[in-house]
């Protein structure tokens, strides 16, 4: 019977606060709309706060309550992942009042935003590099910010995604036997992340397209192309001579070392 009662007192309570809402939205009074907008909004409710902020906000413009209005429009898109307008909105609220209390979060919200459309790596990365221009410029201007360890740590992963699709790139290069391009793609790969993660993998296939561009070269660019690969064979040999691919590393340099035996005895 208590379990009963309770059900019908909930499913009362929710036809009333529908009821509620539904007056609010066709009400003419902004200021039913405001106070049911905020009720909504604090209970977690963001999009249906969002629709009664959209007929508001004009009315409140240059009022008292306009600030948080306008802060609550854009928290609301945030919470219910309309990523491109949260970034949008928050951006217009700094613009708006650069002394507010909220400007801070408004900010990192703002290139939070940004952050949440990064696209997967294989994809156009223009958006990942304006959310990390975005993060950075906050970090710079709130180095001490409660959000800043956040926006520091969301740079590290868009850092790593543009790592990812440059050694990608250059590893599909090498996958499509266009071993000059790779060679090209890496080393422009090693100038722009010298620290990556991806550098043992990208240091090894970039040996494997140069030795594969030797063994197959013109006779008259053999030479050249032998002592690069090689160059290229010491420089892992030294960096990484535990490397998992230590034994292919190997086995590289003996067909190396044979073409260039080879090619001297020819000349």
């Amino acid at each position: 019977m208590k379990n009963s009662l309770y059900i019908v007192l909930l499913g009362l309570l929710i036809i009333s606060s529908c009821s509620d809402y539904q007056k609010a939205l066709k009400s003419e009074d902004v200021a039913t709309k405001f106070k049911m907008g905020d009720s909504l909004f604090k209970a977690g409710k963001f999009s249906k706060a969002n629709r009664l902020f959209e007929q508001i906000l004009p009315q409140y413009r240059g009022k008292p309550q306009a600030q948080k209005l306008t802060y609550m429009h854009a928290k609301s898109f945030y919470e219910t992942k309309d990523y491109y307008l949260s970034g949008y909105q928050f951006e217009r609220f700094a613009n708006a009042y650069p002394q507010s209390e909220k400007l801070e979060e408004a900010l990192f919200l703002s290139a939070k935003s940004k952050y949440m459309l990064s696209p997967i790596y294989s994809k156009d990365q223009e958006e990942t590099k304006e959310a990390i221009d975005k993060l950075q410029l906050f970090i710079n201007d709130y180095p001490n910010s409660e959000y800043t360890q956040e926006a520091s740590k969301l740079v590290q992963e868009l850092d790593f995604k543009l790592e990812k699709k440059a050694y990608e790139i250059a590893r599909q290069y090498n996958r499509i036997y266009d071993y000059r391009a790779s060679i090209k793609a890496f080393d422009n790969f090693f100038v722009d992340y010298p620290g990556s993660k991806l550098r043992e993998k990208a240091m090894y296939y970039r040996l494997h397209s140069a030795s594969e561009l030797a063994i197959n070269s013109v006779t008259w660019k053999k030479e050249e192309r032998l002592n690069s690969a090689n160059g290229y064979h010491d420089g892992f040999k030294k960096a990484y001579p535990n490397s998992e691919f230590i034994k292919e590393v190997d086995k590289m340099k003996v067909k190396l070392d044979q073409e260039m035996s080879a090619f001297n005895t020819k000349s």
